[in-house]
């Protein structure tokens, strides 16, 4: 009988481990965020930064001890300011009119990362990590709130123009990042961490249209919160 109960102790503590560590979790991330426009043209300059926000659904793969492939697709609402010369006919006008347009854009992108989790052993329910990888994103909308100033002080604003011909469809970004994971019991953990997400190619595109020879340039970087919940 001695035998029969701690043979099932085993078991069951058996059972407990492997359920603690899942070879394949999944599970979905929320993620406040700020980011920014950083244009590369000549005349262009960056307005600040803008509030966005991320959500999505997120995948570990443990493929050994303390390392994780960490996938999954996001929802990304980029948000960015930035002014560059600009001319255009303001209503009623004849002619064009040479002058500074204040753009704040608005983007959408799904993106699929492919990152790189080293986490440490838990301690005390906690499990920190740090991450590298890179994301591959597809803009799925685009749009600007624009203030154009001419050389006169006249203004023309316009709300919700559609700007996805000036934009590039894919965004490739190297991502980094570190955070920690709560054991809620089981298989089940919180997660939480700043991740920094850094566009490495140009995502603007067409010509200046007061200098022709300008090629609009920019990179699009965001910082995130990121709060999620793993199954």
């Amino acid at each position: 009988m001695k035998r029969i109960f701690t043979f099932l102790v085993f078991v069951f503590l058996a059972g407990q481990l492997v359920a603690q560590e899942k070879a394949f979790q999944f599970g979905f991330k929320l993620g406040p965020s700020i980011a920014w426009i950083k244009p590369t043209s000549d005349g262009y300059e960056r307005n600040g930064v803008k509030a966005g926000f991320n959500w999505g659904f997120m995948a570990d793969v443990n493929i050994m001890e303390n390392y994780a492939i960490h996938s999954g697709f996001n929802v990304i609402y980029l948000n960015g300011a930035y002014s560059y010369p600009h001319k255009m006919k303001l209503e009623g006008a004849s002619d064009f009119t040479t002058g500074t347009m204040n753009r704040v854009i608005h983007l959408k992108y799904i993106e699929i990362p492919a990152v790189m989790r080293m986490k440490t052993d838990e301690v005390n329910e906690f499990t920190f990590y740090g991450e590298a990888g890179f994301g591959l994103g597809f803009c799925t909308g685009a749009k600007a709130d624009d203030t154009f100033v001419d050389n006169q002080g006249t203004s023309d604003i316009k709300e919700g123009v559609n700007v996805n011909k000036q934009v590039k469809y894919s965004r490739f970004a190297m991502i980094l990042g570190a955070g920690a994971y709560y054991n809620l019991g089981g298989s089940s953990k919180l997660t939480a961490g700043i991740r920094f997400n850094n566009n490495l190619f140009d995502i603007l595109k067409d010509q200046n249209t007061v200098d022709p020879k300008i090629e609009n340039k920019g990179i699009a970087n965001f910082l995130e919160l990121q709060l999620g919940f793993l199954f």
